[in-house]
């Protein structure tokens, strides 16, 4: 009797937003709703329970195909998490340390590898230089995460000290993705589908490759050209797995939200290590964990990241002490990281209401 009590006391817990905070959060994302316009999809949770699911506009503007719960977008880095992830498991599984170098992982790793240790790839304090900038602009094939450590080889040095300086990097977590590879024997499409969405039920998620997989009820990324919408899916980095590859939708995601939240792949030691404040080699924080930006907003702790990528603006952001977290995937050109921010800061504003 007392469990179906508690039952029912939880149920009556979970309050869905009212009619005009729902009315409120539709006029924040009005714009993609309008005819024409490529879409959005939005899920909001509280203790685990979808409080709130919303889906706007097109994820297919020449096909007039409507963006759904299913629908699968190219989440950007948003992906870093479950790069990190991997790399966790890794860990956990005592096949690698966050001590060990890319000298010791990739032996023919040029000297200043031995300086850069994994934990200084998970929270961007590697300081290698972009990949992005190293690209020739006569390269037409997209590069891929395998050519991005050919780059980091023909390199001597880096930005900075490893450990003395936090600076976001693709270029790391690209890297990151070949360390799977080399430890695990398999592709990292492979390790992720077998270590973490299979396990976890994420049965359209997918690492994607070009040729090699498909991507069920896919979101195409647009621009603004002008007055209308243009296919924009795909640049030059965009079979870059490690660092944005990823395709997932916002039903997946809870999935693998809800799994960070229990403990279900990675022991809860690990998941609170990779939400904490990294630190500096003289002992200053820095707002990032592992695959995760840290911040405070309206005093409370917040867990988060963004992806922007070609076509695609995303984001999961998550309040721990409100066991609240909000996913939005979008396929559009519009803004940056920090506009992709601020709308779901907005909208978490409206729910927070009393």
């Amino acid at each position: 009797m007392k469990a179906i009590f508690s039952t029912i006391f939880f149920l009556f817990m979970i309050v869905k937003p009212s009619a005009q905070q729902t009315d409120k959060i539709d006029s924040l994302l009005a714009d993609y709703s309008r005819p024409g316009n490529p879409g959005a999809s939005l899920l909001i949770a509280k203790n685990n329970e979808i409080i709130l699911q919303k889906n706007y506009g097109l994820a297919n503007l020449e096909e007039k195909i409507p963006v759904t719960p299913q629908t699968n977008f190219r989440l950007a880095s948003v992906t870093k998490q479950f790069t990190a992830a991997s790399i966790l498991l890794l860990i956990e599984g005592g096949k690698l340390s966050f001590d060990d170098n890319l000298q010791k992982i990739f032996p023919e790793f040029p000297e200043y590898g031995k300086k850069i240790k994994i934990r200084n790839l998970l929270n961007h304090t590697s300081g290698l230089i972009d990949y992005e900038d190293l690209i020739p602009d006569t390269v037409t094939i997209q590069v891929m995460d395998a050519d991005v450590l050919k780059m980091m080889m023909g390199q001597d040095t880096t930005y900075f000290e490893p450990g003395s300086k936090y600076q976001y990097s693709n270029s790391a977590y690209a890297v990151l993705a070949m360390v799977v590879e080399k430890i695990s024997a398999i592709s990292f499409p492979e390790f992720l589908k077998k270590n973490i969405f299979d396990p976890l039920g994420m049965t359209t998620t997918v690492a994607h490759v070009e040729g090699k997989d498909t991507v069920a009820n896919r979101a195409y990324g647009y621009t603004l050209s002008g007055e209308n919408y243009v296919r924009k899916d795909q640049s030059i980095t965009s079979a870059v797995l490690g660092d944005g590859g990823i395709y997932s939708n916002v039903e997946d995601l809870l999935k693998w939200i809800k799994s960070l939240e229990t403990g279900k792949l990675l022991p809860m030691l690990l998941i609170k290590e990779s939400v904490t404040r990294g630190k500096l080699n003289n002992g200053d924080e820095i707002n990032y964990g592992y695959g995760w930006h840290l911040i405070k907003f309206l005093d409370y702790e917040v867990i988060y990241h963004t992806g922007s990528t070609s076509g695609f603006r995303n984001i999961i952001y998550r309040i721990p002490d409100k066991e609240l977290v909000l996913i939005l995937l979008t396929n559009r050109n519009s803004g940056n990281e920090k506009d992709t921010r601020n709308l779901a800061e907005a909208v978490i504003q409206e729910i927070l209401k009393k």
